[in-house]
């Protein structure tokens, strides 16, 4: 791809499809990812490309559950891992949790593959300037001491059957909060059964992920945490949360995306 000018509007968007598609030639992926991202993509278009103040909303209180959690833990995909592997790095590092890639179509090539890029990413991070308030000597050691897990194939999901079920003993499995960025509606259903605060970022409002989880971020998932990270800082505080109202203002969103077609 091309240089893209700043003033391109889509410039964003173009740069995440090359990424997927760069991460799908190297083994990355699985070959229903790129589906996964365009379908997505159309939630987006009617959302504006852009954060809602409902999302907002939805992401300072992802970040006050994930701080008040016992164990908290950030589940990665591949999409995931490509588009904001980078921000969920600097997220865990902030609240002190690990990282977890947990994929279904699971081969040990792309586990390592995943890990790595995890491994460099969390390099990255470490370099980087802290967060505002934070002791710049000690960041780097803070972002090393992440653990990036799921290579051991040790925990189970109890009420899933086949590799949905396959999941780290030290991450999904124990922890009372988790955080999965993606499209999962079993996955979703079988850890409220299990008691624990699941907490989503999934662009279609109307999923059963969506309508599961007990805090949806309706958003894209490099902006939501990217917003994250700034929301885990200033340690916001539980509220009386009400997730059906957050995925209404989503669809009304979309519904007034419709009403700006020329007649």
């Amino acid at each position: 791809m091309g240089e893209i000018p700043d003033s391109h509007p889509r410039k964003a968007s173009l740069l995440a499809r090359a990424k997927l598609t760069e991460a799908a030639s190297q083994g990355l992926l699985a070959e229903s990812a790129l589906i996964a991202h365009g379908r997505g993509e159309a939630f987006d278009y009617l959302l504006g490309e852009r954060t809602s103040d409902s999302a907002s909303q939805a992401i300072r209180e992802t970040a006050a559950r994930l701080l008040k959690a016992e164990i908290s833990v950030i589940s990665l995909n591949g999409n995931t891992t490509v588009l904001a592997g980078e921000q969920a790095i600097r997220a865990a590092a902030i609240i002190g949790c690990p990282v977890e890639v947990n994929i279904y179509y699971r081969t040990p090539e792309r586990m390592e593959n995943l890990i790595s890029t995890l491994e460099n990413l969390r390099l990255n991070v470490a370099n980087q300037d802290p967060p505002l308030g934070w002791d710049d000597s000690q960041w780097p050691d803070i972002v090393n001491s992440v653990e990036i897990l799921g290579g051991d194939a040790d925990g189970r999901i109890e009420g899933l059957e086949g590799p949905r079920s396959i999941c780290s003993s030290r991450g999904i499995e124990v922890a009372d909060a988790v955080l999965v960025p993606l499209e999962d509606g079993d996955r979703c259903e079988a850890l409220v059964a299990l008691g624990k605060q699941v907490l989503v970022i999934d662009l279609n409002p109307l999923s059963r992920t969506a309508r599961m989880a007990h805090v949806t971020i309706v958003d894209e998932v490099s902006r939501a945490m990217t917003e994250l990270c700034s929301a885990l800082v200033e340690e916001p505080e539980i509220s009386q949360w009400d997730n059906g109202q957050a995925l209404r203002d989503a669809l009304g969103i979309m519904a007034q995306a419709s009403n700006q077609i020329p007649s």
